[in-house]
C-alpha cells in the first residue's frame, strides 16, 4: 500500500472550526475577493480552496446545503458539471497544467472536511509537481499565494 503524506494539511485539521457552514456563509457575504469566490452562477459557485494541494485548487459548490448529490435537482447537477468543465479550460489556459484530479468526498469517513455540504474539488496537476520536499522535509511547497491565484483566475470567470 502506498502512503500519501500531506503534512501541510495539519493547519486545517487543527484549526478551530467556525460555527455554521462556511460554504453557506461565504457566498452570503459581500466579500468575493476576500473569500476567494471566483464565480457565481445560478445554482453553484466556484471558490478557491483555502488549503490547496496545488495552485488553482478550486471547488464547485452548490448554494443549497445538501450532504449528497442525490439531493440535487437536475438543474443544479447540470450546472455543477458545466462549471467543472469551464474550470478545466480556464485552469489549462491559466496554468498550463497537464492533468487534473476531480473528486467529491461524501461524508467525514470518506475524508470530507465539510461533510454536510457537498462540493467538487478540482486540483491541477503537473508532471513532477510532487518532489522531495514532502518526503524529506515534511513540507509541501505551494508556489503561489492565494491572492495571486485569485487575481489570475477571477478575470477569466467573468
Amino acid at each position: 500500500m502506498d502512503t500519501i503524506w500531506a503534512p501541510w494539511r495539519i493547519k486545517y485539521i487543527e484549526m478551530a472550526k467556525p460555527a455554521g457552514c462556511i460554504l453557506c456563509s461565504k457566498p452570503g457575504e459581500d466579500n468575493d475577493a476576500e473569500n476567494y469566490i471566483l464565480h457565481r452562477a445560478r445554482h453553484n459557485f466556484i471558490i478557491l480552496n483555502s488549503y490547496p494541494y496545488n495552485p488553482g485548487h478550486l471547488m464547485v459548490v452548490p448554494y443549497r446545503h445538501v450532504a449528497s448529490p442525490e439531493e440535487l435537482t437536475g438543474d443544479e447537477i447540470l450546472e455543477h458539471w458545466q462549471l467543472i468543465n469551464r474550470s478545466l479550460g480556464i485552469l489549462r489556459d491559466s496554468f498550463g497544467c497537464h492533468d487534473f484530479n476531480i473528486g467529491m468526498n461524501l461524508g467525514s469517513i470518506a475524508g470530507a472536511g465539510i461533510a454536510e455540504h457537498i462540493h467538487s474539488h478540482i486540483v491541477p496537476r503537473w508532471q513532477g509537481d510532487t518532489n522531495f520536499m514532502p518526503v524529506i522535509g515534511s513540507t509541501r511547497v505551494v508556489p503561489q499565494a492565494l491572492e495571486e491565484t485569485y487575481l489570475k483566475l477571477h478575470e477569466k470567470f467573468i
